[in-house]
C-alpha cells in the first residue's frame, strides 16, 4: 500500500526543524511520525552565509527525522523567510479572448501575469501570487469570475517576492544535504495554515512570527493574504540586550528571558530592557499597518508565534502600543495530546505538511518554472564537482 507522506524542512537561523506527517483517509491532519531538530549553523538573518555549515546542519536533522519516522526522506516542502521576503501588490488587465467575451480561466492567468510584468523583479523571484480584487468592464467582481461575460478584465494582486540568491542557496544546500525541494512556501503562510482560524482570516489579522533574528508580519483579510514583510530584528536583540544590561553570559541572558526567576537580579530592570526592545519591534509592525492602512483596524488582533515570541508580557504591551487585541498562537492540530510540537517554534515545519495546494493555480506554474531552472543550475554545478 502507498502511504501518503509529507515532509518539511523549516532552516532557521537558530535551528533546522525537519517534520515528517502521515496523512490516513478520513483525517483532516496528519500523524506525526517523524521530527528532527538540530543547532543552525552558517546562517543569519535567515540566508546561507556557509554552505558547508548548512548543508551538515540539514543532514544532521534529515537524520534524526529519518531514524524516528523509520524511513528514507528524498523529498520535501521547504519555507523562506529571510529579509528579503516580501509582498508587492501589483495591477495588471487582459482582453477576454472568447469571441463572446466569457471570461475563462486563461484570460485570469494573462491578466495576473501582466501584474508580474508590471513589477520591478530586479533580483527577485516570484514565489506565490494572491488574486485580491477583479473588475469587469470597470464593475468590480465579486466570487467567481470565470462564465461572466465581458470585454476588459483588470485584477489587483499581491507577489511574494523573494532574493533570487538566497533562493538558490537554500535549494542548492538542501539538495547536497540529499533532499530534493518539491516546492518553496512563504514561512507567515506555512504558520498561518495550524495558526489562524479561517474566521480570524476573513475579519483581519496579523500574524507576527518572531525568529532569533528575524520579524515577519503577514496580515489576512477577507481570507486572502494582503500583505507580508520581514524585519530584520528579533528575539536574539532581546537576549543581546540583557546580556549588555546586567553584563552577564548569553545564556543566563536567554533563560531571563524566557521567564526564569533569579532574585540576584533586578526585576524591574530586566523588564524595562524587554520592553524597549520590543517597542522597536512593535514600531516596525505600527509603522507597517499604517502603510497598509490597516493600523487598529484588524478585529482578530495580533497572533503571536515563534521562538522569540516566548517573553512574559508581550500581549500586553503589545495591545498597548498597537491597540489591538494580542495573543499567542495555538494550534488544534494535536487534540489533547501533549507534544513538544505545541510549541509554536515548531509551527512552520508543521504547516507546511499540511499547505493546501492548487495544481491549477497561477502562483503554483510560474514559480515551479523558476523551481525547474534553479534545480537544473544547481544539478550542473554539482555535476561540475564530481570527479
Amino acid at each position: 500500500m502507498i502511504r501518503n507522506i509529507s515532509v518539511g524542512i523549516d532552516v532557521g537561523s537558530s535551528s533546522v526543524r525537519v517534520i515528517v506527517g502521515e496523512f490516513f483517509k478520513g483525517q483532516k491532519n496528519p500523524k506525526i511520525i517523524g521530527v528532527g531538530e538540530s543547532e543552525s549553523a552558517g546562517m543569519r538573518h535567515g540566508y546561507v552565509i556557509n554552505p558547508t555549515l548548512v548543508i551538515t546542519s540539514i543532514k544532521s536533522a534529515v537524520l534524526l527525522a529519518e531514524k524516528s519516522a523509520n524511513l528514507k526522506i528524498k523529498r520535501a516542502f521547504v519555507s523562506v523567510g529571510d529579509v528579503s521576503l516580501r509582498g508587492e501588490s501589483s495591477s495588471g488587465s487582459a482582453i477576454i479572448s472568447k469571441a463572446d467575451g466569457e471570461v475563462t480561466n486563461l484570460d485570469i492567468n494573462k491578466a495576473l501575469l501582466d501584474c508580474e510584468e508590471n513589477l520591478n523583479l530586479n533580483n527577485k523571484k516570484v514565489v506565490q501570487v494572491f488574486h485580491l480584487s477583479s473588475k469587469l468592464d470597470g464593475k468590480e467582481v465579486f466570487g467567481r469570475l470565470e462564465g461572466m461575460r465581458g470585454t476588459k478584465l483588470e485584477v489587483k494582486a499581491l507577489f511574494v517576492t523573494y532574493s533570487i540568491q538566497h533562493l538558490e542557496d537554500l535549494v542548492e544546500a538542501i539538495a547536497k544535504a540529499g533532499v530534493e525541494t518539491i516546492d518553496i512556501i512563504a514561512s507567515p503562510l506555512a504558520v498561518s495554515q495550524i495558526a489562524l482560524s479561517e474566521k480570524q482570516k476573513i475579519v483581519g489579522v496579523a500574524l507576527v512570527d518572531i525568529g532569533q533574528q528575524t520579524t515577519s508580519l503577514a496580515v489576512f483579510e477577507n481570507g486572502l493574504l494582503v500583505s507580508v514583510h520581514t524585519f530584520g530584528i528579533g528575539g536574539e536583540d532581546i537576549t543581546n540586550d540583557i546580556a549588555l544590561g546586567f553584563k552577564i553570559p548569553l545564556d543566563t541572558a536567554e533563560r531571563l528571558k524566557c521567564g526564569a526567576e533569579d532574585a540576584s537580579f533586578s526585576k524591574k530592570k530586566l523588564e524595562e530592557i524587554i520592553d524597549a526592545r520590543l517597542s522597536d519591534i512593535f514600531e516596525l509592525i505600527d509603522n507597517h499597518l499604517k502603510k497598509i492602512k490597516r493600523n487598529e483596524l484588524l478585529p482578530a488582533g495580533i497572533i503571536f508565534v515563534g521562538g522569540g515570541a516566548n517573553v512574559s508580557g508581550i500581549e500586553e504591551l503589545a495591545k498597548e502600543a498597537l491597540k489591538l487585541p494580542a495573543s499567542q498562537g495555538t494550534t488544534e492540530m494535536f487534540g489533547n495530546a501533549k507534544t513538544k510540537l505545541r510549541d509554536s517554534s515548531y509551527f512552520t515545519a508543521l504547516g507546511l505538511i499540511t499547505y493546501e495546494r492548487d495544481d491549477g493555480n497561477y502562483s503554483e506554474s510560474s514559480f515551479r518554472n523558476a523551481l525547474k531552472d534553479i534545480k537544473n543550475t544547481i544539478k550542473s554545478s554539482i555535476k561540475q564537482l564530481m570527479p
